[in-house]
């Protein structure tokens, strides 16, 4: 079997976000273990309008060509992992447009998360999570949650995520569940394709 193919989407698309600085520093930890292929997948490249279409993709195919070229790219991956911040106490507007725009394409693939702001992005990544449960995903019990002072001297100070010691074993235990149901789950669809 070949290696499990990640898509790590950045989950926010204002001009001053911070998921750049968490989104790289996981790309560089996932792909330093050599067991799987990581890619960042950026929402400002595919800039869909608020979804508009007649019904889900599972239902009625999209009429819209970035979400169609959006479905094309999120089908090609194993799993995911969103870094997401939070917003009033949920995801951003964007990721969840996002989400709306496909549904088999995320069917039977995992999903892990790093959320960050003052409670570790805690409760976006919750509301993440039964999101993905609708959308039939197997969601990962372990992600990584950069908090409250930490994540406003990463922000604000530039402290490098590599001086906060929770976050690295976290983030190998999150790759690891990753890792083992990307595999797993791949193979069943091939099982049952």
């Amino acid at each position: 079997m070949t290696q499990p193919r990640i898509a790590i989407i950045l989950s926010t698309t204002r001009a001053t976000r911070f998921a750049d600085i968490p989104a790289r520093w996981l790309l560089d930890h996932a792909g330093a273990r050599g067991d799987m292929d990581v890619e960042l997948l950026d929402l400002r490249d595919y800039p869909m309008p608020f979804f508009d279409e007649a019904a889900s993709n599972a239902w009625v195919p999209s009429q819209d060509e970035i979400a169609q070229a959006w479905q094309r790219k999120v089908a090609g991956y194993d799993g995911y992992i969103f870094v997401t911040a939070e917003y009033n106490r949920s995801i951003p507007a964007v990721l969840k447009n996002a989400l709306d725009y496909a549904y088999p394409e995320w069917n039977r693939k995992p999903a892990a998360f790093l959320g960050y702001g003052s409670v570790g992005g805690a409760r976006a990544v919750e509301q993440l999570r039964l999101i993905c449960v609708e959308l039939q995903m197997a969601p990962t019990r372990n992600g990584v949650h950069l908090q409250g002072a930490d994540f406003l001297a990463a922000w604000q100070q530039g402290k490098p995520l590599e001086e906060f010691p929770y976050l690295a074993p976290n983030a190998a235990t999150m790759l690891d569940e990753l890792h083992w149901w990307a595999t797993a789950l791949s193979r069943a669809r091939a099982e049952t394709a």
